[in-house]
């Protein structure tokens, strides 16, 4: 599993991490019930705080993403197709939010974002 922070990110460690095993476990390349590293292991790994790992994991488990069995460790959970659904359409309203925003700032139009978006549409 590989797992890249940068203090010089916009995001918080924590937020990294969480954004990285997400990642992983919606793409499938982490399965389901299989076992994450262990906080202390990863915060080791990645030279950091453990209670930033263990943020991290929280979030994730809140999120459905993992499960915690006390004594045993923290494991990806399976995913329901309708909850990834759901999920990659708030990331895409969180881009869409930001991608509003640098319009506005630049003074960019609908018609323009329009064809912004066709034309990356069809390079795809």
């Amino acid at each position: 599993m590989n797992i890249v922070i940068t203090n010089s990110a916009d995001k918080p460690i924590y937020d990294q991490i969480y954004d990285r095993l997400k990642e992983l476990i919606m793409t499938g390349e982490i399965e389901p019930d299989l076992p994450l590293p262990s906080i202390r292991g990863l915060a080791k790994d990645l030279r950091i705080s453990v209670v930033t790992t263990k943020r991290a994991y929280d979030e994730l488990e809140k999120d459905g993403f993992i499960y915690t069995i006390p004594g045993k460790g923290s494991f990806v959970a399976k995913q329901d197709s309708s909850l990834l659904k759901e999920q990659y359409l708030r990331d895409i309203e969180g881009h869409y939010a930001e991608i509003l925003r640098l319009a506005a700032l630049g003074g960019i139009s609908d018609e323009e974002l329009d064809h912004t978006f066709k034309t990356i549409k069809e390079m795809i």
